[in-house]
């Protein structure tokens, strides 16, 4: 793979492939091409390998036990949340809460912070392009609470209207909770300044971090955001492991979520005490193998050059924006916007669910459908698109796989 040496390293796709096993596979009898990185993505054998031998040397529950396997499985377990702090540029390493994704993440958050402090009349924003798990944490707690729920729209290419958050925003808004790069559509907002506007009227912010991690670098202290939540699963590491990220001093003032074992200090019948950070928000046995497969994550992509992956990326996007276009009936959504490695299209009298059967049926690994974001399919008028996610270990001879699919596909059932 290619190691973090100089900013002009060039990218070897070649080499970076064989760290994945399962791209070596065939599907339907030809070789896989895997494009539904947004829905999840493929694992190194690092990973992989890292996983096996926790469970095959080490396994063994953290924090309690009195024996050699705990305190190794401890170690790792917490040089792992270690790792995360440095790696999202944390303050303190108390401020890294394991979840078991971003959905987990987001309701902890309305559940906690949210309950506590969303008043009735208090007002939460959100956007147009958000995932339904940054929609119905919101909606839950604005019943619960007798608060209300604004929606960003969007402009004429797809992005946020900067215009139109501004003016959402007011005194009775608590809470801002953006997704910092859509999955249905790949756009990227302008978090930076959609943060800084948040904390200009008092408002908390919380971001959907799941599809940027694995394609940006992420400082939280320079983004200066009160939360940010992102799963594993989608950066190379195991499902079932999640990071939220929040400030200390908001932590510190919530009430614990879940209740069990882990996240107290003393129990009795009478009143029970709770642990400190992170602990509080930790009960019961964790997912100890998806953090030392989170860690092996991490170390995979400190090893690699972040701006030769993005410059990477943003040349597939291109390639197979242009390449995609040259198909007569092609609509591409957004795709005059600021956007990530993600193509969103559909073609003229072709159904989404059909052509994605059609790809698979070629070896071709798409998403297909309204992407957990029926919202905005409302709003953009339609009912699903066909998604291209794409990741660094993809090629432009893929994508001239895709299209030659797609012209078949299509050839079939127009």
């Amino acid at each position: 793979m290619l190691m973090n040496t100089t900013e002009n390293s060039i990218f070897d796709v070649t080499t970076i492939r064989k760290d994945f096993p399962i791209l070596s596979q065939q599907v339907n009898g030809s070789e896989l091409v895997y494009f539904d990185n947004g829905a999840t993505s493929q694992k190194p054998q690092q990973v992989i390998d890292a996983i096996g031998h926790y469970y095959q040397t080490t396994n063994s529950n953290v924090h309690r036990g009195a024996h050699y396997l705990s305190d190794k499985a401890t170690h790792e377990f917490e040089n792992a949340r270690s790792l995360v702090q440095e790696f999202i540029g944390a303050k303190h390493r108390e401020e890294i809460i394991w979840t078991r994704g971003t959905t987990e993440a987001i309701n902890l958050v309305a559940q906690t912070w949210g309950r506590v402090n969303i008043n009735a009349g208090d007002e939460i924003i959100i956007s147009t392009l958000e995932h339904h798990s940054n929609i119905v944490p919101w909606q839950l707690l604005c019943e619960q609470n007798n608060a209300s729920l604004k929606v960003i729209s969007l402009t004429k290419n797809q992005e946020i209207d900067i215009e139109h958050y501004q003016s959402l925003l007011s005194n009775k808004t608590k809470l801002v909770a953006i997704g910092h790069i859509s999955n249905a559509l790949g756009v990227i907002n302008p978090i930076k300044e959609i943060i800084q506007s948040a904390h200009k009227v008092g408002a908390v912010i919380l971001i959907d971090g799941a599809q940027a991690m694995p394609h940006i670098e992420i400082d939280v202290t320079e983004l200066d955001c009160d939360f940010y939540a992102f799963s594993g699963h989608k950066m190379f590491a195991p499902m079932g492991i999640g990071v939220l990220y929040g400030k200390k001093e908001l932590l510190n003032a919530m009430p614990p979520w879940q209740a069990g074992g882990e996240m107290i200090e003393k129990v009795s019948f009478k009143k029970t005490t709770f642990n400190q950070l992170p602990y509080k928000f930790e009960a019961g046995t964790p997912n100890v193998a998806g953090a030392i497969g989170l860690d092996a994550a991490i170390n995979y992509l400190n090893n690699l050059n972040r701006n030769a992956i993005l410059k990477y990326e943003n040349e597939l996007r291109d390639y197979a924006t242009d390449k995609l276009n040259e198909l007569e009936g092609m609509n591409i959504v957004a795709k005059n916007a600021d956007r990530a490695s993600v193509i969103s299209f559909n073609i003229d009298h072709c159904h989404s669910q059909d052509i994605g059967m059609m790809l698979d049926q070629q070896g071709i690994a798409v998403r297909t459908g309204h992407h957990c974001t029926m919202p905005l399919m409302e709003a953009l008028g339609i009912t699903g698109t066909i998604r291209a996610s794409l990741s660094f270990y993809n090629t432009k001879e893929e994508i001239d796989r895709l299209y030659q699919a797609l012209v078949k596909a299509k050839s079939m059932l127009v």
